[in-house]
């Protein structure tokens, strides 16, 4: 099976969409296509993400990848916030997520990023350990706060 990772534009707007409202559902949230559509044209319009698909030779999507740009202060670099991974339960196990991933590691360096940040459910020890396998080292200095402004 031939994978391609590519840029997702408004050309592929439906497609990103649909595997943003499954990645939606996958944390709980109640399917809202019309919602995700929204949000993720809202990025794309307003170029505050970057977002990568995974399709396969037929040019189904099977996963996407979606980044923010952040920055440091303190190293007073870029730094890229893997927001979001989603690969449709048909396609994992299949290298999907490690080549979302890889993808998002070439962005970072082609736009001179010091690096990349996610964050990860305590449980989610498969995609803890497609991190490690990457590379990616588990930060033991930092807490991450939350303050929730818009509780029920």
């Amino acid at each position: 099976m031939t994978l391609q990772a590519l840029r997702a534009t408004t050309t592929r707007l439906d497609a990103a969409a649909k595997l943003f409202d499954a990645y939606r559902g996958f944390y709980g949230q109640p399917s809202n296509l019309e919602q995700s559509r929204a949000f993720i044209a809202e990025r794309m319009a307003g170029n505050e993400s970057a977002i990568f698909l995974v399709e396969d030779e037929s040019g189904e999507a099977l996963g996407f990848v979606q980044l923010y740009p952040t920055f440091s202060s303190i190293d007073a670099h870029r730094t890229w916030l893997l927001s979001d991974l989603f690969t449709t339960p048909a396609a994992r196990g299949r290298g999907v997520g490690r080549l979302l991933m890889n993808t998002a590691r070439d962005f970072a360096v082609e736009t001179g990023a010091k690096g990349l940040v996610l964050e990860t459910a305590t449980d989610n020890v498969t995609a803890q350990g497609l991190y490690e396998s990457l590379g990616w080292i588990r930060d033991t200095g930092y807490y991450t706060y939350l303050l929730d402004l818009r509780q029920g």
